[in-house]
C-alpha cells in the first residue's frame, strides 16, 4: 500500500535523479585534478628540456648520436625531480644543416587517481626544445695599429692579449668550419704584402726602383770626378749613401770608392742588401751607383788615295786601293771623368711593404686608396705600389680559422712607424673580399647570413701617409682620405658595403677625442676612447661577445 503511494508520487524523484548525476561530477572534478598535476610535471619536464638544450648546445657538434643521448639524459634527469612522473625518456638529435640544430624531446606519463574509475589510468606526457645558432656566420677583420707609439704606456703588451683573448671568444662561437673566419692587418704608414709576393702582377715597382729623387736632381759639384779610388761624396748623415766593396755588403766603411775587385767604382747604401735608410726620408734606397769612365771610340781619317798608308800608327785599318784607298785610326776619347748610373737592387730583397694606391703625386681620380677596385694591367695607379719601408709592420694574414698560426703573428707584433689609419682600414676591408696578397674569400653559402666587421684600434692621430704628413695641415690631409666633408672616403665606401666599423680609440696622452674615428664607427655604440692599456682587454672582451652570442630560434 506504502508501495502503491509511493511511485507516482513526483516529489520522490529528486534522490535518485541526484544520486545518478553525482557520479560524472566526481568524475569530471577528479580529471580536473588528475591533469592539473599533469600539466604540472609537463611544465617541470620543458624547464628540465630548456636547461638541458642550453647546456647540451656547445658540446652537440663534437660528439656521437649515442654520447649526445646519454649526456643530455644525464644532465636531464639531474635537474628532474618529480617522482609522479613514470617511464620518462629523453631523446636527442643534432643537424648542421642550414645553421646548426639540437633538438630534445622527452616522454612520459602520470598515474591518474580520479579518472582511474573511469577506466583512464594514465595521462601521456610530451614536450620538446629546439635550439638553433651558427646561421649567421661571421667574418672580422682587425686593422691594428702597431706605430711607434704603440711602445708606450704597455699599449702593444695589452693589444696583444686583447687580441688573443678576442681569437679565443670568437674560436669557442665557431662549431662547424666556416663559422667564424678572422683576418688580421697591422698597419703602420704601409701595410706588409708579403715579400714572397715579389713576382706578382699585381704589384707596382715604378716608385721602388726609381733613382732617388734627391740625389737625382742634387747631385754634389764634385760628383762626375767620384770614381774609383776617389773620397766617397757621401756619409751616412748625407742621404743615407757610403762607399762600399760591393752593393749587398753589409760592413764596409771604407771612406773611399773601391778601386779594385769585382765592384770597382761602386757606391752603395753599406747595409741591409743594398737598401739603406736615409736620414731624409723613411724609405730605403734600393739600388747604388756605379761609377765608370766615360768613353767614346770612334774612328779619324788618317789619309786617302794609292800612296796612303797606315805607318806605325796603331788601331789603323786600310781599305780599297788605288785613288780609293782610305786607311782609318780608331780613336778612344775620355768625356766626363764618371758617368753615375743607378742600378736597381732585385726585387727579391724588397721587404714586403706597400703604400697607398694612387700615382707619385697624389692619390688617382679613380681614388684607388679608398676602394678595393681590383688591379687592372697596365695601369700603374691601381696597382699596390711596392715601397721600402724602413718600419714595415709584421705581414697581413688572410681570413683564416688557423687560430694558432694568428696568435703567432699577434706575438709578433713590432711597434714601429708612423700612423696611417685609412690603409689599414681598406686593407682590412680588402681582407674580407680577397685580392691582392689574399685569395679570394671563401664562397658564401646560400642556408647562412653572414655579417662582416671591421675593428679598427689606433692609439693616435693619422700622421703620414704616402704623399702628405708630419705636420696638423698634412695630417688632416691625411685624414680626409679616411673621412672627407660631406661623409665621402674610405669609412663611407665600407659602410655603404654593409660592413660594420668598430673604431677604438686608445688614447694614453690626453688627445682631443677624435672626430675622425667616431664618424668612421658604423653609430655611436662602435666607437669607443680607452684612456688606459688595460682598458683593451675588456673592451674586445664585450666586442667579442656581442659577435659570437649564439641566437636562440626556439
Amino acid at each position: 500500500m506504502l508501495l502503491h503511494r509511493f511511485l507516482p508520487d513526483r516529489r520522490g524523484a529528486v534522490t535518485p535523479m541526484f544520486a545518478l548525476a553525482i557520479i560524472p561530477v566526481i568524475g569530471l572534478l577528479g580529471a580536473a585534478i588528475d591533469y592539473s598535476r599533469a600539466n604540472s610535471v609537463r611544465g617541470a619536464v620543458q624547464g628540465a628540456l630548456d636547461a638541458t638544450a642550453l647546456a647540451m648546445a656547445k658540446s652537440a657538434p663534437t660528439l656521437t648520436l649515442d654520447q649526445l643521448r646519454t649526456q643530455a639524459s644525464a644532465h636531464f634527469f639531474a635537474l628532474f625531480d618529480r617522482p609522479d612522473a613514470k617511464n620518462v625518456a629523453i631523446e636527442a638529435a643534432y643537424t648542421a644543416s642550414a645553421g646548426s640544430t639540437l633538438t630534445l624531446t622527452a616522454t612520459g606519463a602520470v598515474d591518474t587517481t580520479f579518472t582511474r574509475v573511469m577506466g583512464y589510468t594514465q595521462i601521456t606526457i610530451g614536450s620538446s626544445a629546439t635550439i638553433k645558432w651558427g646561421n649567421q656566420r661571421l667574418r672580422v677583420a682587425l686593422a691594428l695599429d702597431t706605430t711607434g707609439s704603440m711602445a708606450s704606456a704597455g699599449k702593444i703588451e695589452a693589444l696583444k692579449t686583447a687580441t688573443k683573448n678576442l681569437l679565443d671568444q670568437l674560436k669557442a662561437a665557431s662549431t662547424t668550419t666556416g663559422d667564424v673566419f678572422v683576418s688580421i692587418v697591422p698597419f703602420s704608414k704601409d701595410v706588409n704584402a708579403g715579400a714572397a709576393n715579389n713576382a706578382a702582377t699585381w704589384l707596382d715597382w715604378t716608385g721602388w726602383e726609381d733613382e732617388p729623387p734627391y740625389i737625382k736632381t742634387n747631385k754634389p759639384g764634385n760628383w762626375a770626378d767620384v770614381g774609383p779610388g776617389s773620397s766617397c761624396p757621401f756619409s751616412n748623415s748625407s742621404h743615407g749613401f757610403r762607399c762600399t766593396t760591393g752593393p749587398t755588403n753589409g760592413s764596409s766603411n771604407t771612406s773611399y770608392v773601391p778601386s779594385s775587385g769585382p765592384y770597382k767604382g761602386y757606391i752603395c747604401p753599406s747595409k741591409d742588401n743594398g737598401a739603406k735608410i736615409s736620414s731624409r726620408s723613411s724609405v730605403y734606397y734600393n739600388g747604388c751607383y756605379d761609377s765608370q769612365p766615360t768613353t767614346t771610340v770612334s774612328e779619324q781619317t788618317v789619309c786617302t788615295g794609292s800612296w796612303c798608308g797606315c805607318g806605325s800608327l796603331s788601331n789603323c785599318a786600310c781599305t780599297g786601293s788605288g785613288s780609293g784607298k782610305v786607311c782609318k785610326q780608331s780613336v778612344t776619347t775620355t768625356g766626363a771623368p764618371y758617368a753615375h748610373s743607378w742600378i736597381k737592387n732585385a726585387r727579391t730583397t724588397w721587404n714586403g711593404c706597400v703604400t697607398d694606391r694612387g700615382t707619385a703625386a697624389g692619390p688617382a681620380a679613380e681614388n684607388y686608396d679608398q676602394n678595393i677596385t681590383a688591379p687592372a694591367s697596365g695601369v700603374a695607379a691601381s696597382q699596390f705600389p711596392a715601397e721600402q719601408f724602413a718600419s714595415c709592420s709584421s705581414e697581413m694574414m688572410a681570413l683564416s680559422d688557423n687560430w694558432t698560426g694568428m696568435k703567432t703573428l699577434v706575438d709578433n707584433l713590432d711597434p714601429a712607424g708612423t700612423t696611417n689609419q685609412p690603409i689599414g682600414l681598406v686593407w682590412g676591408w680588402q681582407s674580407l673580399v680577397g685580392g691582392g696578397p689574399f685569395p679570394p674569400a671563401p664562397a658564401k653559402e646560400p642556408n647562412y647570413t653572414y655579417k662582416e666587421v671591421i675593428i679598427l684600434l689606433s692609439d693616435g692621430m693619422n700622421t703620414k701617409n704616402r704623399w702628405n704628413g708630419n705636420g696638423s695641415s698634412q695630417s688632416a690631409q691625411v685624414d680626409s682620405r679616411m673621412y672627407a666633408a660631406g661623409g665621402a672616403g674610405t669609412c663611407r665606401n665600407i659602410k655603404d658595403a654593409g660592413i660594420t666599423i668598430y673604431a677604438i680609440q686608445v688614447n694614453t696622452d690626453n688627445d682631443p677625442v677624435s672626430t675622425l674615428l667616431q664618424n668612421c664607427a658604423s653609430d655611436a655604440t662602435k666607437f669607443v676612447m680607452l684612456t688606459s692599456a688595460s682598458q683593451m682587454v675588456a673592451t674586445f672582451q664585450q666586442i667579442g661577445t656581442a659577435l659570437s652570442q649564439l641566437r636562440i630560434a626556439k
